[in-house]
């Protein structure tokens, strides 16, 4: 999952996952709504015509099936092989398939509507003017070359001017600079509290991806932290340092002494773990090293009094580390991260050093993107709900939204029916379950009421203060949300993006229009073909409710432990299995997949296909689905299963994926998931030899 908000290089404004959010507003210029208007015809005439399947004859493109690979063996390739060996990844990617393809659809539409709102004489403050600005801000390098490093000398300049570890920890604490803070507040529900938002608190401020890259002793590893090395030294000189490689060592043993007491991905998934409710004197006692009240009045939240720190004891170490390290390393470290996050609205030279570590070295892409693709993805995470209004109405019809709410509601009826079912769960903690189900809130397409951008200043002419001021604008909205009531109708994505996400403390369920296409849905697909598809993926995302995490989130969206002892250990015997069957996947020689990482997203899977086939048998009535092409509706479900998770991976990118998780790769999610299911053995004959086969004892069955 995707924010719906460009976390400008403000580490303050940093968010978890699907929850970003702003002040919602019915208001859009009067402009854009008269664009959205006149689309309107132009989307139903297109919609009337359209009556065949986007892919084949019924929603399945056969063309891509391998007959020369045994379902049994390897489904994924069976289903999806010719097309794996036909398709080149793009150069600008470092991975491609059903979701790049979307993607690149949504962003040629979003680019034609982005550009039809730059060439209109827009009056200023209109959302025509800040889409239309941005963009032209963002891709005009000429300006961006002859400025040089002059709009960023001012804030280079306040680094360089900092004399003690307060004055570096006010510098990390403002929203609008964008230097890199250790201890990153965000703000979000209170798990424990739904009714009120808090501040949250976690570990940041590493500029490789995770932990692990620092402490990688093989040659690849070693080659990594040598190049980050080499990319801080390049910042430092950019900003006239002297002596900037033995400078950027220091920085980087700084980042590495930080990365010791960072926790690893798989611990922080541990909701037990990361809620931690403080008082800033505890804090302060707790983690002395830092100033936090001073950084706190810096970001406007000095008048907080609690707060929730997510991993503890890593905060405090980190905090032992800042206290300890000289004031002059922590201002290199601070002006090369600034400049880093800075990259895309400087000159070339710095932007593609950036991108030759982090695009190439790291995930092994070829080319940057497309200048024009990349201000698209500025805008739409500056204000993407602008665009995405007009990409509705131009791009996403209401009988989709309907369609989709039929099958989320029988997708609901069978999982209760699938709870009703479980012979491992009491009928205390089944009560308890099918409330939560019950409560589930579905959000189709696009929000009921749109973001208000009105106070986010564009200017045409300074495209960093343009970020500046989206950066303040976001933190604004964000730290404007404490005290108030919980906006229910913020959306964490905007309609263009390709994705979809569960949120627990909402208890809600979310699909933007972009994802609502084909191989995932089309209206006009066998329904055995959209079960397998969207329908699986309604199934994991309310599987995310029910997961290993998710499972400790009540109907109303509270954190507390709602299952009784014995239920509880029943499903972590199931759920540990699944770990095991997934950390022997070995996706590259030597390197395996984490089974614990991956387990929410894994147990999302299982029980999206669970779901999606008992819903799918359900629609049917008691009656056979009929024969297509040869194929019985349980062939062509398991088909379009594995066919929305058509993927090639470049190495690199693919060894990254498997470091820093927690989704597996597309191969495992269609292999290790069909091959726990007796209905998949029936439809292609698998039998004992065959390399997927698993005996029946062994099949993982969980919701």
């Amino acid at each position: 999952m995707t924010l719906k908000r460009l976390l400008v290089p403000s580490l303050m404004a940093l968010t978890l996952a699907a929850c970003s959010g702003g002040e919602s507003s019915t208001e859009t210029s009067a402009a854009v709504d008269t664009a959205a208007k006149s689309a309107e015809t132009v989307k139903k005439v297109a919609a009337k015509a359209k009556t065949k399947p986007t892919l084949g004859s019924f929603g399945i493109d056969l063309d891509n099936i391998d007959e020369s690979v045994k379902p049994g063996d390897d489904f994924f390739r069976y289903v999806n092989g010719l097309w794996i060996e036909k398709t080149e990844i793009p150069a600008d990617r470092s991975n491609y398939g059903g979701f790049g393809i979307l993607r690149d659809l949504s962003e040629d539409r979003v680019k034609v509507i982005i550009e039809e709102a730059a060439a209109k004489n827009a009056p200023k403050g209109s959302d025509e003017q800040k889409v239309g600005d941005f963009y032209a801000a963002f891709m005009d390098t000429d300006a961006i070359e002859a400025a040089g490093l002059a709009p960023v000398q001012g804030d280079l300049d306040a680094i360089a001017a900092a004399a003690s570890h307060e004055d570096i920890a006010r510098l990390m604490a403002d929203p609008v600079l964008g230097v890199p803070t250790i201890a990153a507040p965000f703000i979000s529900v209170d798990a424990k509290d739904v009714e009120n938002y808090i501040v949250y608190m976690t570990q940041s401020g590493l500029g490789m991806p995770n932990r692990d890259y620092y402490f990688d002793d093989s040659e690849k590893g070693q080659g990594l932290l040598e190049g980050y090395t080499q990319l801080i030294s390049q910042m430092l000189k950019e900003t006239g340092a002297d002596n900037a490689d033995a400078r950027a060592k220091a920085v980087v043993a700084f980042e590495t002494s930080l990365a010791e007491h960072h926790w690893t991905p798989t611990k922080r998934r541990n909701r037990d773990l990361t809620y931690n409710k403080m008082s800033l004197e505890e804090l302060t006692a707790y983690a002395p090293g830092i100033p936090f009240k001073a950084m706190l009045d810096t970001a406007g939240l000095g008048d907080q009094t609690t707060f929730v720190i997510r991993e503890t004891d890593a905060i405090q170490g980190m905090a032992k580390v800042f206290a300890a390290t000289d004031v002059d390393v922590l201002k290199d470290y601070a002006s090369a991260r600034y400049v880093l996050g800075r990259a895309a609205y400087l000159p070339k030279r710095i932007d593609d050093a950036s991108f030759a570590f982090y695009g190439t070295a790291l995930r092994g892409t070829k080319e940057q993107r497309a200048r024009w693709k990349r201000a698209v993805g500025q805008i739409d995470g500056t204000m993407g709900e602008i665009v995405g209004k007009v990409y509705v109405n131009q791009h996403f019809p209401e009988t989709s939204k309907t369609q989709m709410l039929d099958l989320i509601e029988n997708l609901r009826a069978s999982f209760k029916t699938g709870i009703d079912n479980l012979e491992w769960m009491g009928d205390e903690t089944k009560k308890q379950a099918h409330y939560k189900l019950a409560k589930f809130n579905p959000k189709i397409g696009y929000p009921d009421v749109w973001t208000d951008y009105s106070e986010l200043q564009v200017d045409r002419d300074d495209l960093i203060g343009t970020v500046k001021s989206a950066s303040l604008w976001n933190w604004k909205d964000n730290i404007s949300k404490l005290g108030g009531p919980i906006d229910r109708d913020e959306w964490g994505m905007n309609p263009q993006t390709v994705n979809a996400y569960y949120r627990a403390d909402l208890n809600e369920i979310v699909f933007p229009a972009a994802i609502l296409q084909a191989p995932f849905f089309d209206p006009n697909a066998d329904p055995a073909v959209n079960y397998g598809g969207i329908g699986a993926v309604i199934g994991h995302e309310m599987g995310h409710g029910f997961d290993d995490q998710g499972r400790k989130t009540d109907g109303d969206g509270v954190q507390r432990d709602w299952w009784t002892e014995e239920d509880g250990t029943a499903f972590k015997e199931r759920a540990d299995k699944l770990v095991a069957q997934y950390n022997a996947f070995e996706p590259l020689p030597g390197l395996n997949l984490n089974g614990r990482l991956g387990l929410g997203e894994n147990i999302g899977d299982l029980t999206g296909l669970t779901m999606g086939y008992a819903a799918y048998k359900r629609s049917l009535n008691g009656k056979e689905a009929p024969v297509i092409d040869g194929l019985t509706g349980d062939q062509r479900f398991f088909m379009a299963y594995a066919q929305i998770w058509q993927v090639k991976w470049r190495e690199a990118a693919l060894q990254a994926q498997v470091k820093n998780g927690p989704h597996s790769p597309g191969e495992f999610r269609a292999n290790g998931i069909v091959r726990n299911f007796d209905a998949w053995y029936d439809a292609f004959n698998v039998q004992p030899g065959d390399a997927l086969y698993l005996p029946p004892e062994k099949r993982v069955k969980i919701w």
